[in-house]
């Protein structure tokens, strides 16, 4: 059963399918009742090996959704472009296709990616620039065909990239974004301009701590920024999906039972 805490907030608290030393199902369903959403982390191995769910399983993950008030978000295998000529068939865009085409069925609240921008990212050059942007644009439009509509994709800020690095793709297409505040963090930046500023577009935040890594537990995180970024979140109201972005049973619960406390500070819990 889910708790009241977590009911009464604007937003739906999710976490990763992969909490448990399991695959997708078992985790969907020790999941249930603990939190409102589910990031389900797909892959497809270039050896063969894939977790993409099957018939069966795509049958009770809906069954599960149903009982539970659970939404799914799915994050994308690879980072996302066109070809390095501007070909239209590149890995990453067949890989996202299959990964969109078999888990429809579940109506995921969003399909998150990245763009791949490694090779350009530090670029002086404008025209090189300009070149990714038309392509980045263009991969997000057929990713937007198969998902069936443009603001079913969430395009994420990555770590070690300029925090404002996708804008100019983003202002030219209707996407929606997904806001990665521990990629801020990791990085140095104060996340609250950039909330503040892609709030009104974000259909997913992504929360969790840092340490010597990150993607660990909140309770790495100092109270007065994670209190800052849920107080905004609550006053907005923000009304999608919050992710903890942790790959853990104790990293969730201590990332859950620090966003409690947090409310508590802030009168909110």
């Amino acid at each position: 059963m889910l708790p009241d805490w977590m009911q009464n907030l604007p937003f739906r608290l999710g976490t990763t399918s992969y909490i448990l030393p399991d695959d997708i199902l078992p985790n969907v369903r020790y999941l249930s009742g603990r939190v409102r959403d589910i990031e389900l982390v797909l892959f497809e191995l270039d050896d063969g090996m894939t977790n993409l769910p099957s018939l069966d399983v795509l049958t009770e993950l809906r069954e599960l959704a149903s009982q539970a008030d659970l939404s799914y978000t799915v994050h994308l295998p690879l980072d996302l472009r066109l070809g390095g000529a501007g070909e239209e068939q590149s890995l990453s865009l067949i890989k996202a296709r299959r990964v969109i085409q078999s888990t429809q069925v579940l109506e995921p609240w969003a399909y998150v990616l990245h763009l791949d921008g490694r090779q350009e990212r530090r670029s002086p050059d404008p025209a090189v620039l300009a070149t990714w942007r038309d392509q980045a644009v263009r991969a997000l439009e057929i990713a937007s065909n198969w998902a069936g509509a443009p603001t079913r994709l969430a395009v994420e800020n990555l770590e070690d990239y300029p925090p404002d690095f996708n804008f100019p793709v983003l202002q030219r297409s209707p996407v929606m974004q997904c806001l990665d505040i521990g990629h801020l963090w990791k990085d140095g930046q104060d996340p609250i301009v950039y909330l503040q500023a892609c709030l009104p577009r974000a259909r997913v935040i992504h929360l969790h701590g840092i340490r010597e890594r990150d993607h660990q537990s909140l309770a790495h995180t100092p109270a007065q920024q994670l209190d800052t970024v849920l107080q905004i979140l609550l006053d907005a109201p923000f009304r999608g999906v919050v992710t903890l972005e942790v790959f853990s049973q104790d990293d969730l619960n201590t990332s859950l039972q620090a966003v409690r406390d947090s409310l508590h500070r802030l009168g909110s819990g």
